[in-house]
């Protein structure tokens, strides 16, 4: 039997490996009472909201083909998917006339269109950053000239080495660039400034992206005809313009998984928080979790995959843990979430053309409000809103469970949303109709604190031979989707193919400059 503590992508991604191909029974404990973590959909009064945004794209076919078997492709994007697949060869064996009708069936998933811009000074900018005619006009040639200046500056005079994202961020975009577009929003989704946050942050989230190859895309794309397809491997992740997307938003995905787990032997018990990890040796033997209704339970494994937070699962072991890892683990830090959907009868803002905005979502770049992006559900798919006349828009608020932020009662909270939305133009507050307050602990992993250490802890866990850390914060790694899907199939694989070491796991979206962080300790 194989337990596995977290009902998110990784979670029920080791779960269905293991029940789809071998005799290892996966039982998942949930802590909470709904699957799939932060790629999670809530529901409010038939209105659906994503917890941060989900784009099912990947540049792994494994993961791609994983997806479409288990929700096929809406109805006339099926060449999408085949001129995708026959880039290198042929990954998925779905057929034209297996693709379905969104209308008629909830199944399925949706080819989307990518757009996200950027909120600065009360205009919108393209996101990632184009220098076109129009965002120069905007910018104005004073400020123009010193970016491309600050640009050309950074490239004849680097920061070396990059130990912090600031280098990071500068080297790629110039000091002035950083300074309009990327400071702000990343101070408030971190809490620190940028020079305290660790290197790694960006070789995770933006990897090869520089102000050099977004004018290379976007020259690409000028001479490019449009073409529906998913043949976008040589794209850095930033710039992929379209991806698929479940019909009811990822939690649905995440649902439908869950339930083929169950039908398969497998079981997902929510509600269900381990609390203590028994070892023998360098060996799991068991875990104990707590239900409110039923109590404590203990659960004999063989394997045990952990996706809960790296310093619960230190605090977790029956063992003396050594004293430095122990310091390394309470050393970490977190970033936690909050998130206002709002039901809006008309915005305040509209497309250049004069219609409804069509953005996924925007980062806010202005310092005088603590929101940090917004989302628009019902451009991810428009079966998110349950009355297509509505606007249904989530506003993204970063913070510690400690802020008074945090503490807001709900009503509150949404009070204060509805004001900042008001004073930087987006919303009249008479147009705002409802909405809901939802908080998500530990949403973002973060590489400060006594991250720089932290290979101290992976060399310690990876001794515990049938223990395996996945997933985003089981591995304390600010990992994509389908980053943590990976961890977990790679698990799997180890497990059926009997090999011992996890550095495989550890490599998953891990540029090769930034691999020292391991070798701590």
């Amino acid at each position: 039997m194989a337990l596995i503590v977290g009902a998110g992508p990784a979670g029920l991604t080791a779960a269905l490996e293991l029940a789809r191909r071998s005799d290892i029974q996966p039982i998942v404990l949930e802590a909470d009472d709904i699957v799939g973590g932060i790629s999670r959909t809530v529901q409010y009064k038939g209105n659906r909201m994503d917890m941060g945004g989900h784009r099912f794209f990947s540049k792994s076919d494994r993961v791609m083909q994983w997806w479409l078997d288990l929700m096929p492709l809406e109805k006339g994007a099926a060449g999408a998917v085949i001129s995708y697949q026959n880039k290198q060869r042929t990954v998925a064996p779905s057929p034209l006339d297996s693709c379905v009708d969104p209308s008629q069936n909830d199944l399925v998933m949706l080819l989307r269109s990518r757009k996200s811009r950027i909120y600065f000074q009360r205009k919108f900018f393209d996101y990632p950053v184009q220098l076109t005619p129009d965002t120069l006009r905007k910018l104005g040639l004073a400020r123009s000239l010193r970016i491309g200046v600050s640009y050309l500056n950074s490239r004849i005079n680097p920061r070396r080495p990059e130990r912090s994202l600031e280098d990071f961020l500068i080297n790629r975009f110039g000091d002035y660039l950083y300074r309009t577009f990327f400071q702000s929003y990343t101070e408030k989704v971190w809490g620190v400034p940028c020079s305290a946050i660790g290197a790694e942050w960006g070789a995770q989230r933006i990897k090869g992206l520089s102000l050099t190859r977004a004018l290379a895309h976007f020259i690409r794309k000028a001479w490019q005809s449009g073409t529906n397809d998913l043949r976008q491997k040589q794209t850095e992740t930033s710039l992929i313009e379209q991806f698929l997307y479940p019909k009811l938003g990822p939690g649905q995905l995440w649902e439908h998984v869950a339930a083929i787990i169950s039908r398969q032997g497998g079981q997902v018990l929510l509600g269900w928080r381990a609390v203590r990890i028994n070892v023998r040796g360098w060996r799991v033997v068991s875990v104990e979790a707590e239900n409110a209704a039923e109590g404590r339970r203990t659960f004999n494994l063989d394997y045990v995959f952990s996706t809960m937070p790296v310093r619960d699962l230190i605090r977790a072991l029956s063992t003396d843990v050594p004293s430095e890892v122990r310091a390394v683990s309470e050393g970490l830090q977190y970033r936690d979430f909050i998130a206002v959907g709002l039901l809006v009868n008309r915005l305040a803002v509209y497309d250049k053309n004069g219609g409804p905005l069509k953005d996924n979502w925007v980062y806010i770049q202005e310092p005088d409000v603590m929101l940090g992006r917004l989302q628009f559900f019902h451009n991810w798919s428009p079966y998110m809103v349950r009355d297509p006349r509505k606007n249904w828009i989530g506003l993204e608020y970063f913070c510690n469970d400690t802020d008074d932020l945090w503490k807001m009662q709900d009503a509150e909270m949404m009070e204060f949303a509805v004001g900042e939305l008001v004073k930087i133009g987006i919303v009249r507050r008479d147009e705002v109709l409802d909405g809901c307050v939802v908080h998500i602990p530990k949403a973002y992993p973060a590489y400060f604190g006594s991250y720089n250490r932290f290979g101290l802890i992976c060399n310690y866990t990876d001794r515990f031979e049938n223990l395996f850390l996945v997933g985003r914060n089981g591995m304390h790694k600010y990992n994509n989707q389908d980053h943590s899907m990976l961890t977990a199939m790679a698990a799997v694989d180890n497990i059926l193919g009997g090999v011992t070491t996890k550095a495989n796991l550890w490599d998953i979206n891990t540029e090769q400059e930034y691999h020292e962080i391991r070798k701590d300790g």
